[in-house]
């Protein structure tokens, strides 16, 4: 028997920053990578985003490497979202991602920060959040190639 917790908070956002994701259809989203997620045996714990980009706070299977885990949710997901017809517009997910760790202690101040996303972007881009959710993870990163 494996014994893990491995928390992850996944941000990634559509291709150029598009605001592509309507609310009216991002629960039809959420539910479709949450059957993604559990395909690969892990546990979602909230999923939650704007029109440009999602967060995905999950743990990670020891048989599954992070970077496996993400590619098959956007090639998946991607692939869902341009044959349902209900995210026009939507070109793809951009090729990069953030991928931040977080312990037992964070986990609920994780999930009701995602919970509250719609709210929260009112309040600061999506590049603003992204480039401070990398300087708060200690994450070295060039400008030039931010999200």
């Amino acid at each position: 028997m494996s014994y893990r917790q491995i928390f992850y908070q996944i941000v990634f956002g559509t291709k150029h920053r598009k605001m592509t994701i309507a609310e009216q259809n991002c629960e039809q989203l959420y539910k479709y990578i949450w059957g993604i997620i559990r395909n690969k045996k892990c546990k979602l714990y909230r999923i939650n985003g704007a029109e440009d980009h999602i967060h995905i706070f999950s743990d990670l299977h020891p048989s599954t490497s992070l970077a496996d885990y993400i590619k098959d949710i956007k090639i998946a997901s991607n692939g869902w979202m341009k044959d349902s017809g209900l995210f026009p517009g939507f070109e793809g997910w951009q090729e990069s991602y953030g991928a931040f760790t977080y312990s037992i202690k964070e986990k609920d101040a994780v999930i009701n920060y995602i919970k509250n996303q719609k709210e929260h972007h009112k309040k600061e881009t999506f590049h603003d959040e992204f480039r401070r959710l990398l300087i708060e993870n200690g994450v070295e990163f060039n400008e030039k190639y931010l999200l």
